[in-house]
């Protein structure tokens, strides 16, 4: 595979847009892979438009994430910082 067919199937993995609407992301793939041939810079822009939109959908389509978000995050470094703060609390 090309590199751009190489990361757009990433991102779609990631996203697991592909659980959600596998047409979409087998034109995304196929976009890719004639973007990654030496069609023409004519051809080359079109695909390239195309592709982004195709992704925009996707990502629009993609499931939400059940953990690892900015959220997540944010809690777990509330809870750090009050167990620290329980530790100093106690002597420790």
């Amino acid at each position: 595979m090309g590199a751009v067919v190489d990361k757009i199937a990433e991102e779609i993995s990631q996203l697991r847009s592909d659980e959600t609407a596998p047409g979409l992301a087998q034109v995304a793939i196929r976009l890719a892979r004639s973007m990654d041939e030496d069609a023409g810079p004519t051809a080359l822009a079109n695909a390239a438009t195309a592709l982004r939109a195709v992704m925009v959908e996707l990502r629009k389509l993609a499931p939400v994430g059940e953990e690892g978000d900015s959220v997540d995050d944010i809690a777990a470094q509330r809870a750090k910082r009050r167990a620290a703060a329980r530790e100093q609390a106690a002597g420790g």
